[in-house]
């Protein structure tokens, strides 16, 4: 899978436990135990391995964002505003409702 600059920084260095996807085809085949190996954007180089300890389900990541500390995201020092504006700038609202 891949990650930007910034989150993928963020993972290793310890900071940041929890990564958000929807639930598409390809993550409803992800299970506890599995090690996915994440690359840095935009060229990839660099990569990092992580193993999957645990794995959430919600109905909106609005509702993610209310039962998770932002910490375990290493965004503490921001909003849900924040949070809510940077993940549908990668997802829409139509595939946050179909995954």
């Amino acid at each position: 899978m891949r990650l930007f600059e910034q989150p993928f920084n963020l993972i290793k260095q310890g900071k940041k436990v929890i990564e958000i996807r929807l639930n598409d085809e390809k993550r409803q085949k992800v299970n506890i135990g599995d090690v996915i190996i994440f690359s840095k954007l935009p060229e990839c180089k660099e990569s990092i391995k992580v193993k999957v300890e645990g794995l959430l389900h919600y109905k909106s990541f609005e509702k993610l964002y209310r039962d998770i500390p932002f910490t375990l995201f290493g965004r503490e020092d921001k909003t849900m505003e924040y949070m809510l504006k940077g993940t549908f700038e990668i997802y829409t609202k139509k595939a946050e409702e179909k995954f």
